[in-house]
């Protein structure tokens, strides 16, 4: 398989898939390839990528969990600067799996990428001071079309490394820190999804 090696079906999960790049380096530096479409295909995996998307997130931030309701978009994703803990939930309604998390730990010097398909929840949180989130999509992103999930949902259960606090019937960050004090910031939009049993399915 060229430059990358694949873990597929992680936890069990159908389509979930870890992958890890060949990085060459020197007293140099390093190279590696961060996408080859021949590579993948030649891991079974098959996906035409239409758009790149970068984010910038503070230590604490937490991104998610959301989705595309009509329009659900396979991702791939990686960390070029700092960590984050990156978590996909299956959402597909006749998934033996349905309802199942995996989490994985990102950075930039272990260089892992996380393939999500179609019918997750996704989202992340940033655990060093800055972290930079780079991710494909299959499908372009259209407005008025995203979904969510309560990032602390016990319905789930998402152990989120380094978060201290009780849940108190919402998805609200009060009440919730990082363990070193760090406040855990969500969007406005993001303190007000829903748990699992009433989240859309796929």
């Amino acid at each position: 398989m060229g430059q990358i090696t694949v873990e597929k079906n992680v936890s069990g999960i159908a389509g979930l898939c870890v992958i890890t790049p060949a990085v060459h380096g020197d007293n140099r530096g390093y190279f590696m390839e961060t996408y080859s479409q021949r590579d993948m295909e030649e891991a079974g995996i098959c996906i035409s990528f239409v758009q790149d998307n970068q984010s910038m997130s503070t230590k604490g931030v937490l991104r998610g969990l959301h989705f595309q309701k009509q329009y659900p978009q396979t991702k791939l994703v990686r960390v070029i600067k700092g960590s984050v803990f990156d978590v996909a939930v299956d959402l597909r309604s006749h998934s033996a799996t349905y309802g199942k998390w995996y989490g994985i730990v990102l950075t930039e010097e272990n260089k892992k990428q996380f393939l999500i398909p179609r019918g997750f929840a996704h989202g992340f949180l940033v655990l060093s001071e800055t972290a930079e989130f780079c991710y494909k999509c299959d499908d372009f992103y259209h407005p008025n079309d995203e979904g969510g999930l309560a990032w602390n949902d016990p319905g789930i259960g998402i152990q989120w490394p380094d978060v201290i606090g009780e849940y108190q019937g919402t998805a609200s960050t009060y009440g919730y820190t990082m363990a070193d004090g760090t406040p855990l910031k969500l969007s406005e939009k993001d303190q007000k999804w829903s748990g699992l049993q009433a989240a859309f399915q796929f």
